[in-house]
């Protein structure tokens, strides 16, 4: 039963384009060999980046904050009342109209002093503007930079060869993968401790999908052009980042920015973007 499942799960049909077989990857010589047990050094590199993330929150994004300006929200120090954050913490931080006339008898105090209250303690929970300008300065600059190093591995790459080798990948795509995949495994990590989205599912699901993805097309050898998919999204993500709400605002403050000249920075970024995924298609069909 188990040896039927293994050879349904890794026929080459599903994973090798036509004509390659599991033979002929055995058959690739060289220390650059595509295996499988070369996706464990993702693993240290995450580590390695949340110590570095670290470090360039503290010593870098925070500072460059201040110095932009960036205030963080003024929250009003709340009264000290056991029961109800009990009820905050173990129940619901939004009580309905019944439970706030139960913990106005409780507490003995007003309706409005209990939604006051409840108020309050939900701003202190809000993420600073600090906090989410260091977390988007850390992926923009991770993502320009691994834009910009794709990008120059790419220059001496021949237009000309198939996009499925049988040839070891080069040193640089092979830190490029490595790299990338390290980094969305410090993400996955942090996910817990990072300022929490609106998309906090979905995004959970875009890191898992990224991490299969990447393992998948390393270990199939799909990496010539999997490194032009991965150059495309970074392309676009650094640009993500920046539409965050404390970078667009302190963009506005610092370079007064009216809102017609953002909206016509943003078009000729969008712009930028086509054209250059119009310029990478036309890359990989003479590839």
């Amino acid at each position: 039963m188990m040896e039927q499942l293994s050879q349904w799960l890794w026929k080459q049909e599903y994973w090798l384009p036509p004509g390659i077989s599991w033979e002929d990857l055995e058959k690739m010589e060289g220390s650059r060999r595509p295996l499988p047990r070369d996706l464990l050094l993702a693993l240290p590199l995450a580590l390695g980046f949340i110590m570095l993330r670290y470090a360039f929150e503290r010593r870098v994004a925070f500072p460059l904050s201040r110095v932009l300006g960036v205030k963080d929200r003024v929250c009003l120090k709340i009264t000290a009342v056991p029961k109800l954050e009990a009820f905050y913490t173990k129940n619901s931080r939004q009580p309905t109209q019944n439970e706030i006339s139960s913990l106005v008898n409780q507490c003995n105090l007003t309706h409005r002093q209990v939604e006051t209250w409840f108020r309050n303690r939900r701003n202190q929970d809000r993420p600073s503007n600090s906090k989410k300008f260091c977390e988007a300065s850390w992926r923009f600059v991770f993502y320009l930079l691994a834009f910009s190093a794709g990008f120059a591995s790419l220059i001496n790459v021949s237009r000309y060869l198939n996009f499925y080798s049988l040839v070891n990948p080069s040193d640089a795509h092979y830190w490029y993968y490595m790299l990338e995949l390290g980094f969305y495994w410090s993400l996955l990590l942090c996910v817990s401790v990072d300022v929490k989205r609106k998309d906090f599912k979905e995004q959970i699901v875009h890191h898992f999908a990224t991490i299969f993805l990447l393992s998948f097309s390393y270990c199939s050898n799909y990496i010539r052009i999997g490194t032009l998919v991965m150059l495309v999204h970074d392309s676009s993500d650094f640009l993500l980042e920046v539409r965050a709400r404390p970078l667009i605002l302190f963009l506005f403050v610092y370079f007064q920015f009216n809102l017609i000249n953002f909206s016509l920075i943003f078009v000729i970024l969008l712009c930028a973007f086509v054209i250059f995924i119009c310029f990478f298609i036309c890359f990989i069909f003479q590839f």
